[in-house]
């Protein structure tokens, strides 16, 4: 596996981006989220395009404008349209072998992919969709409540602390109030996802890690019966948990090899 920095036009800034060559038709596109750079939180994203590489896909991560390496001033996940689309032609020059493309974006990545109709690929795999326009409605959602108190109803230790009296009851009266609000009606971000993908034809797979806010939110507001949905259980935004890590990266191995099939 050969790992190369690159360098690429976007606008009238440059973006850099590290590309992990092989010689497979079908490559990864990931696609970060937030200010995250391309490393990737603890380094997950780097690690993943490594593993991915050496099953014989190429692998291209970027930092959009504004966020580690690159120029420009960081606009957010709505204007990630350009930097995805540069990003993606430079992936196509680096690697001229290359027929077909998925698309990976954790968070708002994700957003930004089906915010820009995913032009330009030919499969995507969404994880944690960001689904609020502010921090504070995804922290606090009924769903995301919920999910946690789930978890924690199964925890012997937090039983104990309730019934300990160590649980202040005020705050987890008003936690179980908010838990019993009905989710809100699609629309807004959501609808404008809906909307970006309708008119997208190749695969997409939604994943969603169980221990995470926001892919709990975002269950709350998609069909929870959508068959593209994938759940993690036990894993973290970033897939930290070393089960998460290969579960995240098989996920991925699948739709590279059904999207490479596909091309003949």
């Amino acid at each position: 596996m050969t790992r190369r920095p690159i360098l690429f036009p976007c606008a009238e800034q440059r973006l850099a981006g590290t590309l992990d060559l092989a010689d497979g038709t079908t490559a990864l596109l990931i696609v970060s989220g937030g200010n995250e750079t391309r490393a990737g939180a603890w380094d997950g994203q780097a690690a993943l395009a490594a593993r991915i590489a050496e099953a014989g896909y190429p692998v291209l991560r970027f930092d959009r404008r504004g966020v580690g390496d690159s120029e420009g001033a960081n606009g957010g996940f709505r204007t990630g349209g350009p930097d995805i689309k540069a990003a993606l032609q430079a992936l196509r020059r680096q690697c001229p072998q290359v027929a077909r493309i998925v698309a990976f974006g954790n968070c708002d990545g994700a957003a930004a992919l089906m915010l820009t109709r995913a032009q330009g690929c030919d499969a995507l795999v969404l994880s944690n969709p960001w689904t609020s326009e502010g921090e504070e409605e995804t922290a606090h959602s009924p769903d995301a409540t919920r999910a946690h108190y789930r978890g924690r109803l199964t925890d012997p230790a937090a039983i104990r602390r309730l019934l300990s009296g160590k649980v202040r009851l005020g705050g987890l009266v008003r936690s179980l109030i908010t838990a019993l609000r009905p989710a809100p009606v699609a629309g807004g971000l959501v609808g404008e996802f809906a909307t970006g993908i309708a008119t997208f034809h190749g695969p997409i797979r939604f994943l969603v890690a169980e221990r995470d806010r926001t892919g709990q939110t975002f269950l709350g507001r998609w069909n929870k019966a959508d068959p593209r949905i994938h759940r993690c259980p036990g894993a973290s935004h970033s897939y930290v948990e070393p089960h998460a890590q290969d579960w995240l990266f098989a996920q991925i191995l699948e739709v590279l090899r059904e999207t490479g099939r596909s091309t003949g």
